[in-house]
């Protein structure tokens, strides 16, 4: 019962996504899930498929993070043909707003460099405000421009989430539930993983667990020292349609609710809300579009990122124990098809996608590097 040919430990976004990918290439796979006194990011984020922006001064993340945007209709139309669950997938485009010209020409630069370091493969246009209310009639007055791209998208991140375990259920993933590990041994080419009163084993192991794979890793001969960034959102009553793509910090929802938000905050393992930043959340959105004045707020939620200390992802296999990977990153919506579709294969023993090698945990080890940031 307790033996497989991989093990997962985490359940959330990141972890079940892996463990569809690994169970698609044909691996008999249990995935160890704390359960809820974790936290979890994967409920609580604002369900983004971003590209834009994303790996300035570091082109393997721009690129990653690009190809993985690409394979989202594949992942999107595999899980409701598999599922029945539709997640919801729509990528017209995205927008980020700004207020003043020293904004729009830094954010400008950005995505011009991003765009040159991938040979052009990275459409842009800047906006003025006239030409953002063609496309988007609500804008307000303040809004002295935007950046647009075509590659941005959004989805449905609970519905996501619940077409990954459906999924994983159909192909006979085991998910062990309030399990939080305790050790991981390993000798004669198995990894013997201690749960909550129970031994798990398998040859080959997987580390998903977010902001637990900062002290997992270091059991396995591994690197990954992730901190908590702390997100928080505002949600609204449900309105008439009035965007026709996501932006930055405002986001209409399939069921036609606003999401609003985010910050980034530096607060450790506090995931509660504070009224000071939910009020300057809401100020930023009504500036953007004055009409979301008008609204009634239902909720309001606050979520820990797991934020690697450059922003970009960990992906590697142990330089000592052969068959042990980790898998981190703070992006587990955009980033889920390349963890279904190309990562997973990897962890199960296929070729290793290219350029992953950019991301492994070493890279923190060196003393020379030079920090850039996802965002």
């Amino acid at each position: 019962m307790n033996t497989s040919d991989v093990i997962v430990v985490g359940g959330g976004l990141v972890g079940s996504s892996v463990a569809y990918g690994l169970a698609r290439a044909g691996a008999r796979v249990q995935v160890l899930d704390e359960g809820d006194d974790a936290f979890r990011a994967s409920r609580g984020n604002f369900g983004l498929v971003w590209v834009q922006g994303k790996g300035y001064k570091f082109a393997p993340y721009a690129r990653w993070t690009r190809q993985s945007a690409s394979l989202w209709p594949t992942l999107a139309a595999e899980l409701l043909d598999e599922t029945g669950v539709d997640v919801h997938l729509q990528q017209p485009g995205g927008y980020a707003f700004f207020f003043s010209e020293k904004e729009i020409e830094e954010r400008r630069a950005r995505l011009q460099q991003i765009q040159d370091d991938l040979n052009g493969d990275y459409p842009f246009e800047m906006l003025d405000n006239a030409q953002i209310r063609e496309r988007l009639p609500e804008i307000g007055p303040a809004v002295v421009g935007a950046s647009y791209t075509p590659m941005d998208g959004h989805t449905n991140p609970l519905k996501v989430f619940r077409a990954l375990h459906a999924a994983c259920n159909k192909r006979g993933v085991a998910f062990r539930t309030r399990q939080t590990v305790a050790s991981i041994k390993h000798a004669n080419g198995v990894f013997r993983v201690q749960g909550n009163g129970t031994t798990f084993e398998a040859p080959r192991l997987v580390l998903a667990a977010g902001l637990g794979n900062r002290m997992l890793a270091d059991m396995v001969g591994l690197h990954a020292p992730v901190q908590p960034n702390r997100g928080q959102v505002l949600v609204s009553e449900r309105i008439r349609p009035f965007l026709n793509g996501p932006t930055m910090h405002v986001r209409q929802t399939d069921e036609g609710t606003i999401q609003i938000g985010d910050s980034l905050e530096d607060v450790g393992y506090n995931d509660g809300t504070t009224t000071d930043v939910l009020s300057n959340i809401a100020a930023r959105a009504v500036k953007t579009f004055p009409m979301l004045g008008q609204l009634n707020l239902v909720r309001a939620w606050a979520a820990l990122r797991v934020m690697s200390p450059d922003g970009f992802p960990i992906y590697q296999e142990s330089p000592t124990r052969p068959g042990a990977f980790v898998v981190t990153c703070h992006s587990g919506v955009t980033l889920a098809a390349n963890h279904v579709l190309r990562v997973a294969p990897w962890l199960a023993g296929g070729d290793k996608p290219q350029g992953i090698e950019e991301f492994a945990g070493d890279r923190f080890l060196n003393p020379d590097r030079v920090i850039q940031h996802a965002h």
